[in-house]
This record gives C-alpha cells, sequence and structure tokens, in this order.
C-alpha cells in the first residue's frame, strides 16, 4: 500500500509536483531500489536544495525527473507533474523537446555539455534555434546576451572560442548560458559548483539565486555541501538512501533540524569562530542498494533508535514546524507514548 504524503508536503499550484517516486535497477539476482517513495514539489521562482552524502539517490532522482536514467534505471511508480501536466511516461521525441525547452540540465563536468568539437557559439545557436522559432541571426544575438547574462567578458569575442579556451568557471557559465536558451520553467543543477574553487562557486551560486529571482526559474540544486545549500535554497530536501528524511524551510532545516540523520549533517559543519576539540560525525556508513536494513535504513547508525526503528519504515511525519516534515517514528504519537 502506498503511504499519502501529508497536506504540507503538496502543493497544487507547483511548478513540479513529484509523488511516490520510485526508481529500481533490475539486476540478474534482483532489483535494486535506488529512489524509494519520494514525495515533493517546487514552486515557481524557488530553489529546493537537494542535501545528502554520495549513494542517497539525489542525481538518479534528478535523472528521473529529465528523463535521462541509464538502462536497466527504470520508473517503476510514481508520477512527476510539470505544470499539472505528466511528463514521465511520455515518448522519448516528446520528452526531449520537454527537456530542452521546459526543463534545462547543469551538471558537475561541464566539458559533459559541451562538444569539444565546436565553438560554444555554434552550440548555443543550435540549441536556441532547435526549441524556439528564432532565425539564425537572432539566436546569434541572444547567444551573445546569454553569454554576457552569465558574466563571460566580452561575450562577443568569446562567442567563437571552444570549451578548452575557458576556464572550468567560465566553462560553467557557458553550460549555465545552455541551460537557460530556451527560457526553462524549471533547471536540474546537479552538484554544479564541485569541481570549482570556493571564490568561483560563490559567483555560481550569486548567478544561481540572480536568474532565480529574475527569470522566476525554479531550480533543484542537487549537492552533498550544506555551506552551498545555505547560500542557495529556499527550502531544503534530505535524502538518505533513496528516501527523504526530512523536508522543510531553509530556516527549519539548518536551525532546526529534526531527523537524527539531519541533525548529524549540521552537527558535523565546523563553525569558523568557535573552537572544538573534536568534530562530530556520524558513525559507520550509507548501505549499499542491496544491503538496505528493514525499517528505517538509518537505524544502525541512528543514536535515537528503538525497536520499532529496526522493523518498520516511518512514512512522512509533521515535526511541528509548519511545512517541515521528517520520515521519523520519533514524531509518531503512538511511539511517543509507548
Amino acid at each position: 500500500m502506498t503511504p499519502s504524503i501529508p497536506n504540507s508536503n503538496k502543493n497544487p499550484t507547483a511548478l513540479l509536483d513529484v509523488e511516490h517516486l520510485r526508481v529500481e535497477f533490475p539486476t540478474r539476482r534482483s532489483v535494486l531500489v535506488a529512489v524509494d517513495d519520494v514525495s515533493f514539489f517546487i514552486n515557481k521562482g524557488e530553489v529546493l536544495g537537494v542535501v545528502g552524502e554520495s549513494g542517497a539517490g539525489k542525481s538518479i532522482t534528478g535523472l528521473a525527473i529529465i528523463g535521462l536514467l541509464e538502462q536497466p534505471g527504470r520508473i517503476a511508480r510514481g508520477t512527476i507533474r510539470l505544470k499539472g501536466k505528466k511528463i514521465n511516461g511520455l515518448p522519448k521525441e516528446a520528452m526531449r523537446r520537454i527537456r530542452g525547452a521546459k526543463i534545462g540540465a547543469i551538471f558537475q563536468d561541464p566539458l559533459t555539455s559541451l562538444n569539444p568539437l565546436y565553438t560554444i557559439g555554434r552550440q548555443l545557436v543550435q540549441t536556441i534555434m532547435i526549441h524556439t522559432e528564432l532565425t539564425s541571426d537572432q539566436a546569434r544575438n541572444r547567444a551573445i546576451d546569454l553569454l554576457s547574462e552569465v558574466g563571460i567578458p566580452a561575450a562577443g569575442r568569446r562567442f567563437d572560442a571552444y570549451p578548452h579556451e575557458f576556464s572550468g568557471g567560465m566553462r560553467q557559465r557557458v553550460v549555465i548560458a545552455l541551460a537557460l536558451c530556451a527560457n526553462p520553467q524549471l533547471i536540474i543543477a546537479d552538484e554544479p559548483t564541485t569541481a570549482l574553487d570556493v571564490s568561483i562557486q560563490a559567483q555560481i551560486i550569486a548567478l544561481l539565486r540572480r536568474l532565480c529571482r529574475e527569470h522566476r526559474t525554479a531550480i533543484m540544486l542537487i549537492t552533498h555541501d550544506m555551506g552551498v545549500i545555505a547560500d542557495t535554497a529556499d527550502r531544503v530536501a534530505v535524502m538518505y538512501a533513496g528516501r527523504l528524511a526530512e523536508i522543510g524551510s531553509l530556516h527549519d532545516v539548518i536551525k532546526s533540524p529534526k531527523h537524527p540523520y539531519t541533525i548529524g549533517l549540521m552537527n558535523s559543519i565546523p563553525i569558523i569562530g568557535h573552537e572544538k576539540e573534536e568534530l562530530h560525525y556520524i558513525n559507520g556508513s550509507m548501505p549499499r542498494l542491496h544491503e538496505i536494513p528493514p525499517g528505517c535504513a538509518f537505524n544502525p547508525r541512528c543514536p535515537q533508535a528503538f525497536d520499532r526503528c529496526r522493523v518498520e519504515r516511518p512514512d512522512y511525519m509533521p515535526t511541528g514546524n509548519p511545512g517541515q516534515m521528517a520520515a521519523c517514528w520519533l514524531f509518531d504519537k503512538e511511539s511517543a507514548n509507548d
């Protein structure tokens, strides 16, 4: 039986609405579940930060949304809606048109998105002409405007340069320009700052925030860096072992985390100006997909686990703060009364 989503985790006017998403990878011996019953929404002009350790299912969730799951991966259950219209299960060509025109993507390594054989101008113009009705001259002008908007100096002159002639930070700006070519409603940004140094990271974060504010573009920002989340996101979804552990506003999740996993993540972050004898850490490691334990997947590492956690998987539950939910039996009234 599919558990219900609490009302505070639904939004009928959301730009993106993901309900009960389950992603599987069949193997010879079994079916591995990479994303299990994940539900969330993103509003227009909002940044949802999706955070968690490597292997939590963050990137797989993003790939499922934009229809780029590699075989044998498949969406086994759930619904993905963009402006109320279901987009999972569409034919490849229809999904390709949506991916270019309505959903943009920014990946960790810009060289995976840029063809080294073509100038960045040619790649931008081709993308613009595929997804709009602009002429080649109009597309060229728009491409130069986009390069200027994302902070490429002397955009007209750099238009005919090749990807290898740009620094890592400049290449990432070009990728952001590519993602914006058709004025998408949603951008999936998967670790867009990980390969960049700290000063360039700050510039890219500021750029994403400005684009979100000025274009009213919704952004799903996937990262393992809580610092990036704190600087960028409006709301935060914390993933663990393919599930959402907690979701809520940036302030609530950072200042008042509820799930023991989120608490562990926040306690492990050093605070500038505060001396500590030792850093806190979470014992153990995230389970592999074929070793996820029964009950709550976090229970072997959880300092507050009790018997129910080891045998029964919790659903999303209200934590007391509006819109903040946690998949933890600590917030179940029956468990509290036991």
